[in-house]
């Protein structure tokens, strides 16, 4: 499976614009200096790769559950990254699963190993930070 993006930029970087847009059509917006380096509207790479972090992570969250017996109600994943000295150094993730008489210990395993075990969390070359909260 490939799964594709595609930028245009136009113009120098302080002034110009661009335009993302996926495959799927999920996604289509534009980006500048000001929505990646200020607080303009529109997006930024950084962004995208925290909403790609949090969707792949509750996923994963939820095959590891599953995979301990247990079927969460609800997933719900914040990433942050940290974007300093035009490098990537951290993700945080802020995790928060309703599933009713879960175990606590499988949760917290299950929460290690999609941690470790996402395929965003793979490909990233940062630290990985984890917050991860049970309301059963």
């Amino acid at each position: 499976m490939i799964r594709s993006a595609h930028a245009i930029w136009r113009g120098d970087l302080k002034t110009g614009t661009g335009d993302v847009d996926t495959q799927s059509g999920a996604v289509k917006t534009q980006y500048s200096f000001k929505t990646r380096f200020e607080s303009g509207v529109g997006a930024n790479p950084e962004e995208l790769i925290a909403a790609a972090h949090a969707s792949c992570f509750s996923m994963a969250l939820s095959a590891q559950l599953g995979e301990r017996g247990i079927v969460p109600e609800e997933v719900e994943t914040t990433a942050a990254i940290t974007f300093e000295n035009l490098t990537l150094s951290k993700s945080h993730l802020d995790v928060t699963v309703r599933a009713p008489g879960a175990d606590k210990a499988k949760f917290e395993e299950a929460a290690a190993a999609a941690k470790a075990g996402c395929p965003i969390s793979k490909v990233l070359n940062l630290e990985i930070t984890l917050d991860a909260k049970l309301e059963a």
